[in-house]
Formats: structure tokens, C-alpha cells, sequence
């Protein structure tokens, strides 16, 4: 390993106090580029690391590697190592548009839980809580009672520390007050396991695969969803979200154009066939 690589790793994991897991990452990304070029990293100009770097096919893989390149020189840069500080272009990748459940999908999981137990009726409550309110695994978990008020949700916890207030639909607010009442024990926390302690993620994961095949996530891409093609404004959606940029939010365009399109196929006289060219 370089001097130069030695003192990055030093400076990611002590001044930037990066986990062990992202300094593992760059240290990974980097010592495979010295040890299968035999060269130190400052000695590779732009064309021999694109070279090497592009016997990675997998776009987001190479991006990964480039990111980690880009950030050691930019370290060298400043640390006067190196009086370059060209930025390597990363790849282009397609958007992936984003896995959703239709409705009658959501609503067919539903109908396979059994609501006898207050375990089940955790489990109904939470699918619906989740979507109904579009809200995020991490706000949802850390849900109290006194979030939901007179219909409203407040997301106090919500990612980047910013509080919205989302309406709650009446179906999730009673599918709630059930399981409340059957719950064997008090919490302040909404969602709770076996031993009343927090439902975590992983067991919330295992609720929504169990019921839907998804994860909980997918729910929230799904409240989105719902809403777009029942003619929500994008702004709406966004405000809805908590997506702080609406470039965020513009993932769901394509589900808005596909809209228009099939609106558009069923009711203008002329996407039929009547009319003859």
C-alpha cells in the first residue's frame, strides 16, 4: 500500500470519522487498483485507470470504484501530494422506475391476514398505516400515539430532522385503534413485538414479504403511486413524501405519463379506430 493511500485511509477514518464499514469500502476500491496494476495510484494517469476500470460491466460497481478514485485524488489535491485533480466522468445509469403495488395487490395481502390475534391485527394495521401514510420504515417504527391527531399524522422524526403532517385515512386510523385495543400492554411506541419492546426492521420487513412480497419501502412507492394516477399534483406528492427537492419526487412521472396515455386511449373519440386515415 502507497504513503498516499495510508494517509487517506487515515484521514476518512480519524478527521472525517467515517465507519469502519465506508473506510473498509475505499480501502477495498483503492489497494485493488495498486495491487493489480502494480503501480502506485499517483502514478496512473486518467487513460490507464479508465483502462483498468473498465473491465467493470456493472455500471453502478464502476461508478462505485470511480467515486472512490475521484475522492483520493481530491485528497492528494489538497494535501499538496499531487498537483492534479482531474475528476473521472462516472457512468451513465437508466433510472430505475420505481417497484409499486396496485391497490386490489395490497388489498389482496390484506385479506390473507389473520385479524383474531392482536399479532395479527398488528401486522393489518401496519400494512395499512404504511399505505396509507407513504410514510418511511424509520418514521413509521418510531410512530407514538400522540402522532396521529384528529386524522392528521405528524411526522415528527422524519428524515433530516423536518416535521410534516400528512392526513391519515379514516380505514388505517380504525385498523390502529383495533390493534390498540387488543395489544396485551401498554407503550408509548405504536409498534411493538412479542416482548414489547420496538418492532425493528428486519421484522417489519418480514411482515410486508410475508403478506405482499415486498419490502416496506415498496408501500411508500405505492402511496405515491396511488396518488399520482388518481391526479394528484407532483407538488402535492412531493410535500406528501417530505422529499425535500422535487427532483426526488419526478421518479413517478412515468406513472403519470402512462396515465394520460391510457386516459386518453379510453375517452378521446379518436384513439379508436372510427376514424379513418
Amino acid at each position: 500500500m502507497s504513503n498516499e493511500l495510508e494517509a487517506f485511509l487515515e484521514y476518512i477514518s480519524v478527521t472525517r470519522a467515517l465507519s469502519l464499514k465506508s473506510v473498509e469500502a475505499y480501502k477495498s476500491d483503492l489497494l485493488q487498483i495498486e495491487i493489480q496494476t502494480g503501480l502506485k495510484l499517483l502514478s496512473l494517469n486518467s487513460d490507464k485507470l479508465l483502462d483498468f476500470l473498465s473491465s467493470y460491466k456493472n455500471k453502478r460497481t464502476l461508478n462505485r470504484k470511480l467515486s472512490s478514485v475521484n475522492a483520493f485524488f481530491d485528497f492528494c489535491h489538497k494535501q499538496h501530494f499531487s498537483e492534479k485533480n482531474d475528476k473521472l466522468k462516472f457512468a451513465k445509469i437508466p433510472k430505475l422506475l420505481p417497484k409499486f403495488l396496485s391497490y386490489e395487490q395490497v388489498n389482496a395481502g390484506l385479506s390473507l391476514i389473520d385479524r383474531t390475534s392482536w399479532i395479527g391485527a398488528r401486522d393489518y394495521a401496519l400494512i395499512l398505516f404504511l399505505y396509507a401514510s407513504g410514510a418511511r420504515i424509520s418514521e413509521c417504527l418510531s410512530l407514538r400515539g400522540e402522532d396521529i391527531e384528529d386524522e392528521w399524522l405528524h411526522i415528527l422524526h422524519a428524515k433530516g430532522e423536518k416535521e410534516r403532517i400528512v392526513p391519515l385515512a379514516k380505514v388505517a386510523i380504525k385498523a390502529i385503534q383495533i390493534y390498540k385495543s387488543m395489544m396485551p400492554f401498554e407503550s408509548e411506541l405504536m409498534w411493538l413485538n412479542y416482548q414489547k419492546n420496538g418492532l425493528s426492521r428486519i421484522s417489519a420487513y418480514k411482515i410486508t414479504q410475508k403478506y405482499l412480497g415486498v419490502s416496506p419501502h415498496v408501500l411508500r412507492h405505492s402511496y405515491a403511486t396511488s396518488l399520482i394516477t388518481g391526479g394528484a399534483d407532483l407538488r402535492v406528492v412531493q410535500e406528501l413524501l417530505g422529499h425535500s427537492s422535487l427532483l426526488s419526487t419526478q421518479i413517478y412521472t412515468h406513472i403519470q405519463k402512462q396515465n394520460l396515455k391510457e386516459t386518453l386511449e379510453v375517452c378521446h373519440p379518436m384513439s379508436c379506430d372510427k376514424i379513418k386515415y
